[in-house]
C-alpha cells in the first residue's frame, strides 16, 4: 500500500466532505470542504490499517481535513466541475427509458452512485432509480433537497 501522494503535493478534493463528527468546533453534516477545492498534503497515514488517509492543508480557509485517497486527485489532473457527486439524491426531469420500457418517470428519485467526467458531450452520471442502474446526462437531473426541521427534528425532502 504505496501512497499515491507525498508531503507538499497539492492535491484537489473530488467531492463535497462533510463534518462526520471527527472535525471539532464544527456541527456534525456541517460543509467542511467544497468539491474542487485545492491544499496541501502534510501528512500520510492509516485508518484500520488498510486505508491511506492524507492530511490536508487548506491555507486558506485555515483548516487540515483527512482525506481518503479516492477522494483527491492531483492538481495536474483535469478537473471538470459536475452539478452533483457519489451519493447526493436526485430526481429524474424526464423519462428515462431502455429500449422502449420505463425505468425512472419524471420526479423519480435516485442517487447518484458515479461520477463520470470523461463522457463526450459532458459529465454524466451512473444513478440508481428503484432497482435499476442507468447512466444519464447532467441535464435530465434535478437535486433533491433535504432539509431539517429544526423545532421537530423530523427529516424532509423536496
Amino acid at each position: 500500500m504505496l501512497p499515491k501522494f507525498e508531503f507538499g503535493d497539492e492535491v484537489r478534493i473530488i467531492r463535497n466532505v462533510r463534518n462526520d463528527g471527527t472535525y471539532p468546533g464544527m456541527p456534525i453534516g456541517e460543509l467542511l470542504i467544497r468539491r474542487g477545492s485545492t491544499g496541501f498534503v502534510v501528512n500520510v497515514g492509516t485508518f484500520l490499517q488498510d486505508q491511506l488517509i492524507y492530511s490536508v492543508n487548506f491555507l486558506d480557509q485555515n483548516k487540515i481535513v483527512g482525506f481518503r485517497e479516492e477522494e483527491l486527485i492531483a492538481i495536474s489532473e483535469q478537473w471538470i466541475p459536475s452539478k452533483f457527486e457519489s451519493r447526493e439524491k436526485v430526481r429524474s426531469k424526464v423519462t428515462l427509458a431502455v429500449r422502449g420500457e420505463v425505468r425512472a418517470s419524471p420526479g423519480s428519485d435516485g442517487e447518484i452512485l458515479k461520477v463520470l467526467r470523461d463522457e463526450a458531450g459532458g459529465v454524466q452520471y451512473q444513478v440508481i432509480f428503484y432497482d435499476h442502474v442507468l447512466q444519464v446526462p447532467e441535464s435530465v437531473l434535478e437535486a433533491v433537497y433535504v432539509y431539517d426541521d429544526k423545532e421537530t427534528g423530523d427529516a424532509a425532502t423536496q
